[in-house]
This record gives structure tokens, C-alpha cells and sequence, in this order.
């Protein structure tokens, strides 16, 4: 139990694990290459704050997050690095991408020119990435509209105070078996590049690997990389080989026993009475419920390791708390440590499982997971 995290349940972050994880990805990816640290969300719920302190040991120059927030969040922690904002920033706020040295995603002049006027307001040059989008959907120029999208940027690359930095995109399916969407996608953004080139626009920096690509396309690997899921021990989906990059979890989530109760045949346990139990039982709880990211419909196939034994939930996961029948764990008591996702070095439960036990993707439980758990950080 850690008296810091003021609760008896925490998600344990470990750094060193971490650490390994940013060293085999550079490895993978080559030399000569920029590695950007994708850290938005909060680090995928890890704790972007302490993620970037591994990231600078590691000599990693540039971080992406999603949100104005979340960039705010490293300056005020004393981040000195490039911080390229992932969405896309409102013209409201372009005194907010100025002020605090954002490297923004653009996709459009009009709004590149209020960036630009900004800077040029606070005596500034701001570098900006220009969105294309090549199958995403999401945001971006459309790749296939080559005429409007090189006027266009040729109107960015005349700016005073804004100037191009990259060219960006994403891939919406590197993480399955069949590569052939993510080729098309590869050959679209290639075209696209060599359109502003041939119009004279220049892009000093290429980027269009992500997690899945950096493990399986190296013809997309280009100028920078953005690691994101792989940073944290998760593979993007089920579909890659894991044989081609070897990581390590980051994010464990523990809890202590703070309640035990014997209980008789016929008693039941949460909302619903989804648990009655069929022999006499001894019902532990934890304080982790829905609100911490453990997902309710998790409910009827949740378990846990309880002091090497594992142990299902017992009824309905609710906001803050749950019931675990540890019946047949062996002198359990009050305090003792449970591991909801996690690994007691025989027994594991991890990310994948809860994500495919309720219809996600291991992504969504580490994030959720983040939100309001204490963090520990651990070496």
C-alpha cells in the first residue's frame, strides 16, 4: 500500500520498462531518424509528465500530444522540446500556439494565416506540419485533390512568420495482416510530397509511421517516426508480430483488500444480484469501480490475482468499488495486495484481455485506467 496515492488501489507506472521499450523502438527504426515521442492523453493514461523525463534520457527532441492542455501541461513542466500538436487548433487560439512554442498541424491557409499573424504580433516564427490525408479520414487535405491542396500550401509557404516544418499523415490500418490499404496510402503520400516539391514548396521533414508501421513498413519510416501504443509495452492489435519488436508493459493496476466477509449459501453481491453464491464464500472489496476505467461490462468475466490465485469479480463492477470472491484463496485478509491488470510472474491478466472481454482495444484500458488512479512511479 502506498500512503501517497491517498487510496488503496493505484496504477503502477514503471519507468524502467519504459525506458526499454523507447531503446528498442530507435533500434528498430534506424539511424538518422526523429523519434517522436506521441505522449497526448496523458501518456495513454501513464503520466505524460514522466514519460518526457525518459524521453529527454533518451535523447528524444520531440513530443506529440492532441491537445492545447496537454502541451501546457509539459511547458509548466519545464519541457523544452518541440511539442507538435496532433488536431487541429481554432483560430482563437493561435495566440495559445505562439505563447507557448506549439508546433501546430495545419490543413488549410486561412487558418495557417492566423497562426502566422499571431507569431508575427509576438515577434515570433512559429513551424508548423501540413496535414494531408491519405485514407484516415480524420483531418488533412485530401490526398487525390492535388490541384487545390499545392495552391493552398503554396499559400502557407509564403507566409512571414509561419513556416513549414513537415509533412504529416496517418495510417488507418498498418496494424492488420493485409498491408495493401496502408500501401495505397504510402503511395498517395508520396505523391502528395512530390506535388509540393514540384511546385517548389519545400518539406524538410517527412512523418507517416506509426506504432504499427514502425514495426512492419520500413518504407514508410521517412524522416521521423511517432511511436505511440509500442511506447507502453501494448502491440496495436492482435494482427502484427510481436516477433518484430520486443516490449515490455509499462502499466500495472493494484488495489489492496480493504473489506472481507463471510457470507452463506444464497447471498448476493452488487447491483443486479448478478452474483449469488452457490457454496459458503469469503467476499473481499476493493475500492476500483467503473469511474477508475475498470469497464463494467468487464463484470461477468472479470478476474483478479489475489496472492497467486486467480479470482473472479463477484457481481456487477460499481463506480468505485467491487467485490471479488476469494474463496479459495488461502488466509486472505484485509490489506493484501490484488492485481487487476497485471502479471504475479506465473499468472497474467493484462490489457488485451479486458479489452477483448468487453470489445475494445487495449489502447482504451490503459487511458481509462489513467484518469483517476494514483499514479506510483517505479525503476
Amino acid at each position: 500500500m502506498f500512503k501517497e496515492a491517498l487510496r488503496p488501489v493505484w496504477a503502477e507506472i514503471n519507468l524502467s520498462n519504459f525506458d526499454y521499450n523507447v531503446k528498442n523502438i530507435k533500434a528498430k527504426m534506424g539511424e538518422g531518424r526523429e523519434f517522436i515521442g506521441v505522449i497526448k492523453a496523458d501518456g495513454y493514461g501513464h503520466g505524460a509528465v514522466k514519460l518526457a523525463e525518459v524521453l529527454r534520457e533518451n535523447d528524444v527532441k520531440t513530443f506529440a500530444i492532441a491537445t492545447l492542455h496537454e502541451a501546457i501541461e509539459l511547458r509548466d513542466a519545464g519541457a523544452k522540446e518541440r511539442i507538435i500538436c496532433l488536431g487541429l487548433t481554432p483560430d482563437m487560439y493561435a495566440d495559445t500556439i505562439v505563447e507557448y512554442d506549439i508546433t501546430p498541424v495545419v490543413c488549410e491557409s486561412g487558418n495557417a494565416k492566423a497562426i502566422s499573424d499571431a507569431a508575427a504580433a509576438a515577434g515570433k516564427t512559429v513551424e508548423a506540419l501540413i496535414a494531408v490525408d491519405t485514407g484516415m479520414g480524420r483531418i488533412g487535405y485530401l490526398a487525390d485533390d492535388l490541384d487545390y491542396a499545392v495552391e493552398d500550401v503554396k499559400k502557407i509557404s509564403q507566409l512571414s512568420n509561419l513556416k513549414i516544418w513537415g509533412l504529416f499523415s496517418h495510417m488507418a490500418t498498418a496494424d492488420a495482416y493485409d498491408k495493401t490499404f496502408s500501401h495505397q496510402q504510402e503511395a498517395k503520400y508520396n505523391k502528395f510530397y512530390e506535388a509540393l516539391t514540384a511546385a517548389g514548396v519545400e518539406i524538410p521533414t517527412r512523418t507517416l509511421a506509426n506504432s504499427a508501421s514502425i514495426m512492419e513498413i520500413p518504407s514508410v519510416h521517412f524522416d521521423a517516426c511517432r511511436p505511440g501504443i509500442i511506447l507502453y509495452g501494448q502491440y496495436p492489435s492482435h494482427e502484427v508480430d510481436k516477433a518484430e519488436l520486443d516490449i515490455k508493459p509499462v502499466m500495472e493496476v493494484k488495489a489492496n483488500i480493504v473489506h472481507l466477509k463471510d457470507v452463506p449459501v444464497g447471498f448476493s453481491c452488487g447491483y443486479g444480484r448478478k452474483f449469488i453464491a452457490e457454496r459458503p464464500s469469503r467476499i473481499a472489496t476493493i475500492a476500483l469501480g467503473y469511474a477508475d476505467g475498470y469497464p463494467r461490462p468487464y463484470s461477468a468475466q472479470a478476474k483478479v490475482i489475489v496472492n497467486g490465485v486467480v479470482c473472479p469479480v463477484a457481481g456487477n463492477i460499481c463506480m468505485d468499488q467491487c467485490m471479488i470472491d476469494v474463496t479459495d484463496v488461502p488466509e486472505v485478509k484485509v490489506g493484501d495486495e490484488v492485481i487487476v491488470m497485471g502479471s504475479d510472474g506465473v499468472n497474467t491478466i493484462d490489457a488485451d484481455y479486458i479489452a477483448d472481454c468487453t470489445g475494445t482495444i487495449n489502447y482504451e484500458i490503459c487511458c481509462a485506467f489513467g484518469q483517476r488512479l494514483p499514479k506510483v512511479y517505479i525503476r
